[in-house]
């Protein structure tokens, strides 16, 4: 007897501590869009995002010490892996939207194209290559050219 899969997505879920910096960064530069949103004070305290089939949630929480802690330690240890078509054309994307973002490198048979967000998570845009590894992007860009 088959059955559908029951687990069918992790969705990665950011507590944030400015949820307008947040969404602008998200929104205005990576290109997402807001997908829903839950606004019990009359502003955003948790959204969903998504580009292409890639999804996120965002949340401020009002001030509650059980969040303190988590704040403190956003981002640490923490790294999103987006798979990607091409993680060089979102590097030129983002570096345009005045995202700054350390040079892509060739790693693990992937470029990666790292920064990290507003509260420290590290985000990771790979597509797969067949440049040596370590390769710096301007040393590949060099040699193409």
């Amino acid at each position: 007897m088959a059955t559908s899969p029951n687990i069918r997505l992790a969705v990665p879920f950011f507590i944030v501590r400015d949820m307008e910096a947040s969404l602008s960064f998200y929104r205005d530069k990576l290109g997402f869009a807001m997908t829903h949103q839950w606004t019990p004070r009359d502003k955003i305290e948790w959204c969903s995002l998504q580009r292409d089939n890639v999804s996120l949630m965002l949340q401020q929480p009002a001030t509650d010490d059980h969040w303190v802690y988590h704040l403190q330690e956003a981002g640490k240890g923490i790294s999103i892996c987006f798979q990607c078509a091409d993680a060089l054309a979102l590097f030129h994307e983002f570096k345009g939207n005045g995202i700054e973002i350390n040079e892509p490198f060739v790693g693990n048979n992937m470029w990666v194209v790292a920064f990290s967000d507003p509260d420290g998570y590290r985000l990771d845009f790979e597509s797969q290559t067949d440049v040596p590894e370590e390769t710096k992007y301007s040393e590949w860009f060099k040699r193409k050219a």
